[in-house]
């Protein structure tokens, strides 16, 4: 993990006052643009959490990284999203934001009692998406073993709000 992550941390680019003034933005699209790289982020992340029946990747970037996974594990994929984009029936959960609330959605019919999920996402901030897919996870039945990022702002403390989920996160500013 110590040369992936090197390699990972020395790839992303920092994006000055993006989107607002004083934000130090993390990009990960160079991480994305490497395809050696990226595959081996996949592989990391798909070895971690290699026993599941389902991968909850969170909107947008976690899909990314989520089918990455379900390629190398053979599991299926979940689909947590913004309210609104899914097309069949959904449970929702609201969560806060900065600036307000938002709601994340998934397919009732996505996750049988008893699957076991891994949620993925590119990037652990303060946590409320993650919490709010994990309470979708439990509300349809799943046992959830863990989360996982590929970056984590650790200043932010966005783990506490998991609840004591397990999280693996593979850079950490």
């Amino acid at each position: 993990m110590g040369d992936l992550a090197a390699d990972v941390r020395e790839t992303i680019r920092d994006v000055p006052d993006f989107p607002n003034d004083g934000i130090l933005f993390k990009d990960i699209t160079p991480v994305l643009a490497d395809a050696e790289l990226f595959g081996r982020v996949c592989e990391w992340m798909a070895v971690e959490y290699a026993d599941v029946d389902k991968i909850v990747a969170i909107e947008s970037r976690g899909f990314l990284f989520g089918a990455g996974m379900v390629h190398r594990t053979g599991s299926g994929l979940v689909l947590a999203r913004k309210k609104g984009k899914l097309p069949h029936v959904t449970i929702g959960q609201e969560y806060d934001l900065e600036y307000g609330t938002a709601t994340l959605e998934m397919h009732k019919d996505s996750i049988n009692p008893g699957d076991r999920v891994v949620i993925v996402d590119d990037l652990l901030a303060t946590g409320g998406t993650a919490e709010a897919a994990i309470t979708l996870c439990k509300e349809l039945g799943a046992e959830v073993l863990g989360a996982c990022f590929l970056i984590e702002l650790g200043f932010l403390d966005g783990r506490k709000r998991l609840h004591g989920t397990s999280v693996t996160s593979l850079v950490n500013y």
